[in-house]
């Protein structure tokens, strides 16, 4: 089974490969904005539900604290389970997402109309050396949409430039849509201890492939600027000492 890299398509071919991993590499990853149909369980009705809702998937940094801390809360109970492995609280959600944005590694956010709505993550895989391991959930009603599919193609991409040889995914075994994903990218499946595991072998990074991260780095970097709140006005009599 061939390594995968992002620039690649993958173990599939032809109009295949294509269906399989949709999101181009004609463009830098970070400017990956576009108009995608979301499925109508996102909004409660038609009359709320718009065409169609911009998309972009880009690296979240420490100012994304607060849209991280709001994503996890809003996950229901089950996509909770499936992201953990375990059930887990509100309390315990919150307390996570505030260790996740201090751990070492690196994590990846889709926002649909500004509001983060599927969430990846990359981390040493224990003391193994040329390992990776993910883990990503898309928050329901934002599914079948192509979210998860650009977040493991960053993944995978942030691994592989950081010397991974193989990125590890696991997963519950009913999780039929993680499976999807990790074989989209040839992925080696397999049972283990009442969970699926995958390994994913990588291609060894290319001058192309740093050039382009540390590109979407710089773009990921100012649009989450930008997204930051106006500063607050200066009083007058500040303003006049300025």
């Amino acid at each position: 089974m061939g390594r995968y890299a992002p620039d690649s398509p993958g173990p599939r071919r032809g109009r295949e490969a294509a269906r399989a991993l949709p999101l181009g590499l004609d463009r830098p990853l970070g400017l990956n904005s576009k108009s995608v149909r979301v499925p109508a369980l996102a909004y409660p009705s038609d009359s709320d539900r718009p065409l169609s809702a911009v998309t972009l998937c880009r690296r979240l940094w420490p100012s994304d604290g607060p849209a991280v801390r709001a994503y996890f809360l809003r996950l229901d109970p089950e996509t909770r389970a499936s992201r953990f492995m375990a059930a887990m609280g509100d309390r315990a959600a919150v307390a996570y997402a505030d260790r996740a944005m201090r751990a070492r590694g690196t994590m990846f956010g889709v926002f649909v109309d500004g509001s983060l709505r599927a969430l990846g993550e990359l981390r040493p895989f224990g003391a193994e050396r040329g390992c990776a391991e993910a883990a990503l959930a898309v928050e329901r009603g934002f599914r079948r949409a192509g979210l998860g599919s650009t977040l493991l193609r960053r993944l995978v991409e942030a691994a592989r430039n950081r010397g991974a040889s193989e990125l590890r995914l696991r997963c519950l075994p009913h999780n039929a849509a993680m499976r999807r994903l990790a074989a989209q990218c040839g992925a080696e499946l397999r049972f283990d201890d009442g969970e699926s595991a995958a390994t994913v072998p990588l291609a060894r990074a290319t001058p192309l492939s740093l050039w382009r991260e540390g590109l979407n780095a710089l773009l990921d970097f100012s649009l989450a600027a930008a997204a930051l709140p106006p500063a607050p006005a200066l009083p007058p009599a500040l303003r006049r000492a300025a």
